[in-house]
């Protein structure tokens, strides 16, 4: 008995990266169907906006998936076959397709070079037009019914609309109540806790220093396997940068258990072990006796920096390295290698708030992201329990979560012959 194609809708619930990733490549995959795009607010592609400082971290300039997966806490091991289909040079080549490059910066994140995320937007909403997504904008969805191998999804507005296939992908919901109406699915979540923040540390012993910054530094938990190196930067409010925000991404569940109150210990020199560094000082104290420890940095480290530290290791100004004691060189060692500070609070990092947490990835399909425990139900982007670090990741996630779910959703529904 041959089958009849039926004209197919499919709803994409969420007007940011990965549902208009999905809804663009639905569209473009299957003309004949008729795509609609879902928005609760009258904003669309609001963190596209704001990423980057405004200028979008597209993706990031690595392209053997195994390397790019080590970039998400949560999410790597799935994450790894399907960045083989669509990964970095994918997400590349789909928007030079699109008459936007992409340029690298020395760190990797990669953003258009016109520096400007409307150029992103502005691709994003003319391809979207042009493949014949229809969007809706204040069309918030209260929850989506399983109705005889189709949906029902009922509008805050008191409408209600029919899908044969439906994309979930209303990022990250800071508060666990936000994943009720997916749960009511049969859905488990994991609990959603924030990642990506700053360190608050009201009593830091260098927060007259705001604004000093080191290129590479290591910050370690206390009584934790957690570390991370890279740039920090000291606040007024404690400490940011890429070393803190990576950290705090990888140690999310962590810190929310220890209601983020914790010590952190900060090496200012990572390249050195405690026997180098000593080896180090007492050959410059060798070759320069005379020299004032406090108004000398070594190390690269910042003036300001430097004198914060010897005031830590109660070493005045007038100290020459000859006469320098040994209980002080000590100190100086541990503010070096092993600074504590201690942590009670956090910030979230501009706007750009990620969520650690949400739908469960054991009940999703990751080849397809559609859901295991419901045909014609997808997920994409961070609505799913995937986070990565700052550098490009996150979006980089969402492009290729919503390419997988539009391409599967772009298969017709068959129907049996009356």
């Amino acid at each position: 008995m041959t089958q009849i194609l039926k004209p197919m809708q499919v709803i994409v619930i969420g007007g940011g990266a990965a549902g208009f990733f999905g809804a663009i490549t639905c569209a473009e995959a299957n003309p004949e169907a008729r795509v609609i795009l879902l928005e609760k607010t009258n904003k669309l592609l609001a963190k596209v906006r704001v990423s980057g400082g405004g200028r979008c971290n597209v993706t990031h300039h690595c392209f053997v998936p195994t390397v790019f997966s080590q970039h998400y806490p949560r999410g790597a091991k799935q994450l790894k076959e399907a960045f083989k289909i669509f990964g970095a040079q994918e997400t590349i080549d789909w928007f030079a397709r699109r008459g936007v490059q992409l340029k690298a910066e020395p760190d990797g994140r990669m953003f258009p070079v016109t520096d400007s995320s409307e150029t992103i937007i502005d691709c994003l909403m003319q391809e979207a037009k042009r493949a014949g997504v229809q969007i809706k904008t204040g069309a918030g969805v209260e929850s989506i019914q399983p109705e005889q191998g189709r949906f029902k999804l009922q509008l805050s507005s008191g409408e209600s609309i029919q899908a044969d296939k439906v994309l979930v992908s209303t990022g990250g919901h800071p508060k666990n109540q936000g994943y009720d109406w997916l749960r009511e699915l049969g859905h488990p979540i994991q609990e959603p806790v924030p990642s990506l923040f700053t360190f608050n540390v009201p009593s830091s012993p260098l927060k007259e220093l705001q604004g000093v910054s080191v290129p590479q530094a290591r910050v370690r938990i206390a009584g934790q396997k957690l570390e991370y190196e890279g740039p920090l930067l000291i606040t007024h409010w404690g400490y940011s940068g890429p070393a803190v925000l990576k950290l705090s991404a990888w140690g999310a569940r962590h810190f929310f258990e220890q209601k983020y109150t914790f010590t952190a210990l900060i090496s200012w020199v990572p390249e050195f072990s405690e026997e180098s560094l000593r080896e180090s000082l007492q050959q410059f104290r060798q070759a320069h006796p005379k020299k004032t420890v406090a108004t000398n940095p070594l190390f690269g480290l910042p003036q300001r920096l430097w004198r914060g530290l010897s005031q830590l290791a109660d070493i005045s100004e007038q100290v020459r390295w000859a006469d320098l004691p040994a209980k002080n060189t000590n100190k100086l060692v541990e503010a070096l290698l092993r600074l504590p500070v201690e942590v009670n609070g956090k910030t979230t990092f501009k706007e750009e708030f990620v969520t650690c947490g949400g739908v469960d990835l054991r009940q999703v399909n990751m080849k397809t992201m559609e859901s295991r425990l419901q045909p014609g139900l997808y997920f994409a982007g961070e609505v799913l329990d995937i986070d990565g670090i700052t550098g490009g990741f996150n979006f980089q996630a969402a492009w290729t979560t919503g390419f997988l779910a539009g391409r599967q959703m772009a298969a017709p529904v068959p129907a049996p012959a009356s």
